[in-house]
């Protein structure tokens, strides 16, 4: 575990380079593994929504699962939590952007998926957990907060709900004129052994680049005096979710946009169980307590830009950017200018 943290802090001028490099590392892998998680859906059978929050939102979560491990083993609680909330909060901004790029109809519409919505329905009961711990008094069992135990076990049954969705759906969207339809492709000459092996270093590559944005954050942060959760919710997330905004961005153009919002919004929900991952790794005391109120700030602009997210899926406006395309990138200024001033 010590390996994570050793040695002093890296100098402002260090960590800005390594923050460079690991940026394009994670481009140069995010553009390639989604074609590689593609093939692996149409192989299996699962499906680009279920594809892209099993394979590609765990998978392009893990340069900010290893930030979150680093920031926590190094005693920063503020930039422990702000690195898996923040992440929610880009990442979301992320598919705004998208729908600037996909020009023919509003990309939630273009995208239907009953899966995707119920993913977004996990990920706003997974933030109210954060929530209740805040409220609640600071104990702890086994050293991490007893809201922390249920954060897995709501994702773990999330998942099966996402699963039955789509074996079992209820409810199913309106197919239109517009609406991209999830069907194989045709895919290479690789071996299924292959290909799963190159998803296994493309995955490697991403968490060792996770661990230099988690060292160039904290070095960021002594270097400029700036609080963990400035840092973190900006700085370190906009780095370490840019796998998400690449895959999002080859998905929309290889016309898989079903893979491309199931990446970040299943992306977002593993993004919430990495908060357990947070409270784990930090070992200071209650992690919730010394968060301050610009976790509680930043969790509850993640309810309020999933909810938004939600509402967009379901309704699928046809023309253009709809209300969530505007109102989701307001909520991320507001929290990080909310964050700025409480620091």
């Amino acid at each position: 575990m010590q390996l994570l943290t050793s040695g002093a802090p890296w100098p402002l001028l260090p960590s800005i380079v390594g923050l460079v490099v690991a940026a394009v590392v994670i481009v140069v892998t995010g553009t390639r593994i989604t074609a590689v998680a593609d093939e692996i859906a149409d192989r299996t059978g699962v499906g680009e929504a279920l594809a892209g929050a099993v394979l590609l939102g765990a998978v392009t979560s893990l340069p900010g699962l290893t930030t979150i491990a680093v920031g926590g083993l190094a005693g920063d609680a503020q930039f422990a939590f702000a690195n898996p909330i923040g992440g929610i909060l880009i990442q979301t901004v992320w598919l705004a952007i998208a729908d600037l790029y996909y020009r023919r109809v509003n990309l939630e519409h273009a995208a239907a998926s009953s899966e995707n919505i119920m993913q977004a329905l996990v990920l706003v009961g997974l933030l109210t957990l954060p929530v209740i711990a805040f409220s609640t008094p600071e104990v702890a069992v086994l050293g991490v907060h007893p809201t922390t135990f249920a954060i897995p076990l709501l994702y773990v049954g999330g998942l099966v709900l996402v699963r039955e969705q789509r074996n079992d759906p209820m409810w199913e969207p309106v197919q239109t004129d517009e609406t991209v339809r999830d069907e194989p492709q045709e895919g290479t000459d690789q071996s299924n052994r292959r290909l799963a092996m190159s998803f296994v270093v493309l995955a490697a590559s991403m968490a060792v680049a996770g661990w230099v944005v988690g060292r160039a954050g904290l070095g960021v942060v002594e270097a400029t005096g700036a609080s963990g959760s400035l840092v973190g919710s900006t700085v370190t997330t906009a780095v370490s979710s840019m796998p998400e905004l690449v895959t999002l961005i080859a998905a929309v153009r290889m016309r898989a946009l079903a893979l491309g919002v199931g990446d970040i919004v299943g992306g977002n929900v593993f993004d919430a169980l990495q908060v357990a991952v947070a409270d784990a790794f930090y070992r200071d005391g209650s992690l919730y307590a010394d968060v301050g109120p610009t976790g509680l700030l930043l969790t509850a602009a993640g309810l309020l830009m999933s909810v938004l997210l939600a509402a967009g899926l379901l309704l699928r406006g046809r023309r253009g950017i709809g209300f969530e395309g505007v109102g989701i990138p307001l909520v991320w200024v507001a929290a990080i200018v909310g964050v700025a001033v409480l620091q």
